[in-house]
């Protein structure tokens, strides 16, 4: 093997590796809070190819598994890349009040981005259909999900899900 084959080699192998480092996952909790019902446990996973930023999540419940994609927020998120968030829920949440703010009149895709600037938010299902969505509060904003955090997620027409991550 000359030496310029050694190099393509090598490098191809570094950059195999570097892209391998930048894979992330983790693990998380909760618990699916219902009127009149006891507690029920949720597991949380999910995993990102650019560091937590945006990624897959999952969250299981004793009945039913929930899967989608999750983003965080930021001023340069553009509408049109968090159109997936719309699956099964009102464009934009607005159904959904803030948290602590109360409800909101109808907002577009721009206004939802200033409101979830620096939160990460997703959008889940089962394969039948059922809808979960996540707004999350990070305790390290720039590390994304590997930061860790905690928010809520509501289970439509389920119950409130207070997940720690």
């Amino acid at each position: 093997m000359n030496a310029m084959h050694r190099l393509k080699t090598a490098t191809a192998a570094a950059a195999l590796l570097s892209l391998a480092a930048c894979a992330t996952m983790g693990t998380g909790g909760g618990e699916l809070e219902r009127k009149g019902q006891s507690d029920v446990p949720v597991l949380f996973s999910w995993q990102s190819d650019d560091g937590g930023i945006s990624g897959t999540m999952v969250a299981t419940l004793p009945d039913a598994t929930y899967k989608g994609r999750f983003f965080q927020i930021t001023q340069h998120t553009q509408a049109s890349f968090i159109a997936p968030l719309w699956s099964g829920w009102t464009v934009g949440w607005y159904d959904w009040p803030y948290w602590g703010f109360g409800a909101w009149s109808p907002y577009d895709g721009v206004q939802f981005i200033t409101r979830y600037t620096g939160k990460v938010v997703a959008n889940l299902q089962t394969q039948d259909g059922r809808h979960m969505r996540c707004r999350l509060h990070m305790i390290s904003p720039s590390r994304g999900m590997a930061g860790g955090g905690e928010g809520e997620c509501q289970v439509k027409g389920l119950g409130t899900v207070h997940a720690r991550f």
